[in-house]
């Protein structure tokens, strides 16, 4: 029986992997880290805001919070390694650097979408975007109004397999707007652009434009449940593995 602790309990993606967990028989969530006044799910779940007490009291982690909770959670992985599992997205290049340093000693999967339909639409747009050399990439995502980043993560990780495919580096060629007399579009340009509204779970779209024709490929998210179970067949997994840093195509052996 595994010991499972979480960042990030209190959030949507939180709540939904503790009550998946209460199905899983191989693991137990014991401990939440939390600043706030959680409630108490059971006398057998520690709350604790201590990084040492937390990572003492599981087995394993899983992390669905914000990237300055991240953060500190890498910084004590480097003194207290477990198998992790990290969903935050809005990571900073700091926040990248630390969970490489980190995923020396812990196994870490690193992943801004947990669904398996979303690591198969990146393999995807890494092998069209290498194939179509002369297409234009173009990717939008549609979110709820409650979400706070943007791109989405799920975007930025798709577009990144887009630039590997091509060679190129991705901050150099991103653009995620487009206002006024701008001219043409760069053959290299890879846009990223993002649309808020209602309650929508995710919608990705990678496009890739030639004259003449046009690839489109959607993932829709319908439920958030993808996500959480996707999160745990990872923690399952990669509680088994060597310290490294995984993908969620590695999980799922893409």
């Amino acid at each position: 029986m595994l010991r499972v602790g979480i960042v990030g309990f209190s959030g949507r993606m939180g709540q939904l992997i503790t009550q998946n967990l209460a199905q899983e028989s191989d693991l137990k969530l014991s401990c939440i880290f939390t600043h706030q006044n959680s409630p108490l799910i059971s006398q057998e779940v520690f709350l604790t805001n201590d990084w040492n007490i937390f990572l003492q009291s599981c087995d394993c982690v899983i992390d669905f919070s914000n990237h300055n909770a991240t953060h500190q959670l890498l910084k004590a992985l480097l003194h207290s390694p477990k198998p992790s599992v990290i969903g935050t997205t809005g990571l900073q290049e700091e926040d990248k650097s630390l969970l490489q340093e980190a995923s020396k000693t812990s196994a870490i999967v690193y992943a801004t979408n947990t669904s398996q339909g979303i690591a198969l639409l990146n393999q995807l747009a890494f092998l069209i975007a290498q194939t179509l050399q002369d297409s234009d990439i173009e990717i939008s995502e549609f979110h709820h109004n409650k979400k706070k980043d943007s791109p989405s993560g799920t975007a930025m990780t798709l577009a990144e397999f887009c630039a590997k495919g091509r060679g190129l580096d991705l901050q150099s060629v991103r653009v995620s707007g487009r206002d006024g007399n701008i001219g043409e579009r760069s053959k290299n340009e890879i846009g990223v652009m993002s649309f808020r509204g209602g309650d929508i779970v995710g919608k990705h779209t990678v496009g890739f434009y030639c004259d003449g024709e046009y690839l489109e490929l959607t993932h829709n998210a319908t439920n958030r449940n993808t996500f959480a179970k996707g999160a745990i067949r990872a923690l399952k997994w990669v509680a088994e593995q060597k310290s490294g840093l995984y993908s969620m195509q590695d999980v799922l052996k893409f």
